[in-house]
């Protein structure tokens, strides 16, 4: 008889974008099955291999958060499993070292995630495990939110009017895992690796704090300008999961912050469109301007990365990200348009770069709001809705005080030249944009 035969049957509860012990969909419903249950996190070297910082900064916050979930577990007698490996290899390993009898797990609707689950679901199924999976990063998913005739809402108004209708107590419910945490697997302390062990090393950014209930009460008001500390950042923990969203919801109506709500439901009514429409990565939603001739300008895009182009909003935002790994909401509205409508570079160049720079990068958001700022996406601004930076900043940022934080070259008499002048670019935009759309 081998080893593992004599190991009792367990249950895993994969961790992924949920990295939190508290109102956990999958633990919860691990817990609640008749096995004791295991938590097993994967550094997926498919993913990290392809990231080209290696102090790269979210990873060192996963890292941090596990750490915290391991020291919570070995309180209750208990450890956190972690890999660092492509799933395929990992879960083999597993398997062939513990005695599983189902894995779970909660859903991802991001293509990569959506082709490796299939393909992790069919192994464990040829080794007669079962994989069960859940809701948990969203309250409203896939079909949930749809139209009378079955078919997905593409815009954003009346998708949140049946967001709203549908949203009660019993999707807002917490899942109370800690009442079950007596059936987590008793197991001796395994070795937590260090960062250094996967190849990276920490990074110097400071991460936001999990606390947002202050902010609420004046964030309709004040969350359009960027020199007031009036958003939550919260987007880094919704994006990894160490804070529900359910808690987050019932938070904001409690508080009547409907504008706030409206946020986290613009965020699950991306995921919903990524869901239906995976294409939207790398193609436009609307298929007309995948026409548009982009000049795409290599030494502009350099500038614009480095936030060097002669536009005070534009260069802020772009060396607040690259310094914090965050950038106001406004403001990447305002440096997205620009890149797309002023300097004619194609949005999927914007798209990258930010996902390699934003801490709270979700792929949905991303698409759809570079989609939306381009003009391509559902529920886009139209084509000749070109942002006038200048304007943007009189409005956002008259006093120049998130200007002069982040590109303080601005307080200089001798101001840097514009790459390109904006009334030029407005109609070069629309010319380009209307041969392509006609």
């Amino acid at each position: 008889m081998s080893e593992k035969n004599n190991k009792p049957t367990i249950n895993i509860c994969w961790l992924r974008r949920d990295l939190r012990l508290d109102d956990n969909a999958a633990l919860y419903h691990a817990l609640k099955a008749e096995n004791p249950v295991l938590l097993v996190f994967i550094f997926d070297r498919n993913i990290l291999e392809k990231l080209e910082n290696k102090a790269d900064a979210r990873v060192d916050f996963i890292h941090q958060q596990l750490s915290k979930i391991n020291d919570k577990l070995i309180n209750i007698g208990s450890s956190l499993l972690v890999k660092y490996d492509t799933p395929e290899n990992a879960w083999q390993e597993i398997i062939n070292e513990f005695k599983v009898d189902a894995v779970y797990t909660n859903h991802d609707y991001e293509p990569y995630a959506r082709k490796r689950d299939k393909a992790i679901a069919e192994f464990l199924n040829q080794n007669n495990i079962a994989f069960h999976t859940f809701k948990d990063q969203v309250i409203f998913e896939k079909k949930e939110v749809q139209k009378a005739d079955g078919t997905p809402y593409t815009v954003f108004t009346p998708y949140y009017k049946q967001w709203l209708l549908k949203l009660n107590e019993f999707y807002l419910k917490s899942y109370p895992t800690e009442k079950y945490f007596k059936n987590l697997h008793q197991v001796a302390a395994f070795d937590f690796p260090s960062l250094k062990q996967f190849g990276f090393s920490q990074s110097d950014v400071k991460f936001p704090s999990i606390n947002y209930q202050d902010k609420l009460d004046g964030y309709e008001k004040d969350r359009d300008f960027p020199s007031k500390n009036a958003t939550t950042h919260l987007g880094l923990h919704l994006r990894f999961g160490t804070v529900s969203i359910r808690k987050v919801a019932r938070e904001a109506i409690a508080q009547k912050a409907d504008k706030w709500l409206s946020e986290l439901a613009w965020r699950e009514f991306y995921m919903m469109i990524l869901w239906h429409f995976p294409h939207t990565t790398n193609k436009a939603f609307k298929p007309d301007y995948d026409r548009i001739q982009w000049r795409n300008n290599e030494k502009e895009f350099e500038l614009w990365c480095k936030g060097e182009t002669g536009y005070p909003l534009v260069d802020a935002g772009m060396r607040q990200l690259n310094e914090t790994g965050f950038m106001h909401n406004r403001v990447r509205m305002v440096v997205a348009s620009f890149l797309c409508k002023h300097l004619l570079i194609d949005w999927r160049w914007g798209e990258a770069y930010f996902s390699e720079k934003l801490l709270d990068y979700e792929q949905a958001s991303n698409v759809g709001g570079w989609q939306w700022a381009c003009g391509s996406g559902n529920d886009a601004a139209p084509y000749f809705r070109v942002f006038n930076p200048e304007l943007q900043l009189k409005k956002f940022d008259p006093k120049m005080e998130y200007v002069f934080k982040w590109a303080p070259e601005y307080k200089s008499a001798l101001l840097p030249i514009p790459i390109v002048e904006h009334d030029f670019a407005r109609k070069r935009i629309l010319e380009v944009y209307k041969k392509a759309l006609n």
